[in-house]
């Protein structure tokens, strides 16, 4: 009897944790917002030195938690489409049947260009050549021989660089022996830093924003002036010859958000592309895609005087 009497009092407590743990599940989902909460965002490797610099801006100014996965080009895209809801950076736009995709799951990517960056050359210090025409390197990846160029490395065999110039030589895949890949831009630094003959694929922004201890390796390199394929001057990635539309491997850079809902993703996405986040952009010596604007404090006569 003793035993049965307790048998209600017994259920109404496990029905109240039940609701209490569902509460508290509901109260932890329902923690992210726009400027709040924690995310993981997909970026390509290329591009990871800018959005590291983002990030920590983002979290220092906000209650937020962004955990950054880099990966190569083909993968981030992958990883978009596994991950439901997920948040990518990329150095294109989406295709009509990547869009298509989504479409099918009633997704609609909120697609947010915030920047163009470029794709540079590299060579060793020790090579006295700092000029190379874009029409060589095409022919090298068409599988030709072409004496100036020894080898050509990039990142990584699915990377947004080798995917670049692929399209611009109309192939779908490697002709060429003499194109080598690693993992990531650090390790084709390094290596172009200390091996002569060779020219290294990487994002311009790994150069701009070398970290300390990828610096002693960047001073060991060249960075190549580039002729266009269809110009007679030489231009390199720099900030304003990109903004002049000189530099011939300039490329868009995106955020693609598939969340789906107001969440962080389409906080962070507002933050990059505002005026915060173009200022940082300008700063690293990309373009930014609008120009911060400046503030002028206009004096009084009698300190116009002074």
């Amino acid at each position: 009897m003793k035993i049965t009497s307790k048998l209600p009092a017994l259920l109404l407590l496990i029905s109240a944790l039940l609701v209490f743990s569902c509460n508290e599940k509901n109260s932890d989902k329902e923690e992210e917002t726009i400027l709040k909460g924690a995310i993981s965002i997909y970026v390509d490797e290329t591009l990871k030195p800018i959005i590291d610099d983002q990030v920590a801006v983002f979290e220092s100014k906000y209650d937020a938690k962004i955990t950054l996965i880099s990966k190569s080009e083909s993968e981030t895209i992958n990883s978009l489409f596994n991950d439901k809801g997920g948040v990518a950076i990329l150095s294109r736009n989406l295709t009509e049947e990547e869009l298509n995709v989504f479409k099918q799951r009633k997704i609609t990517p909120k697609i947010t260009p915030f920047a163009i960056d470029a794709i540079a050359f590299v060579s060793n210090k020790r090579n006295n050549d700092t000029l190379i025409a874009l029409k060589d390197v095409v022919d090298f990846m068409q599988g030709k021989d072409v004496p100036p160029i020894k080898g050509l490395v990039f990142d990584n065999l699915n990377s947004s660089t080798l995917r670049y110039l692929n399209d611009l030589a109309d192939i779908k895949e490697v002709r060429n022996k003499g194109i080598f890949s690693f993992k990531t831009n650090e390790e084709v630094i390094k290596h172009i830093s200390q091996n002569d003959g060779l020219i290294g694929v990487v994002g311009v922004n790994w150069l701009s924003q070398a970290s300390p201890n990828m610096q002693k390796y960047v001073k060991e390199l060249n960075v190549l002036h580039v002729k266009g394929l269809k110009d007679d001057s030489y231009y390199l990635p720099s900030q304003n010859d990109i903004a002049e539309k000189k530099y011939p491997l300039a490329r868009d850079l995106y955020i693609i958000n598939c969340q789906g809902y107001s969440g962080l993703g389409m906080g962070f996405a507002s933050f990059v592309a505002g005026d915060i986040g173009q200022r940082i952009i300008l700063k690293s010596g990309l373009l930014p895609v609008r120009i911060p604007g400046r503030k002028f404090i206009i004096t009084g006569a009698k300190n116009d005087e002074k």
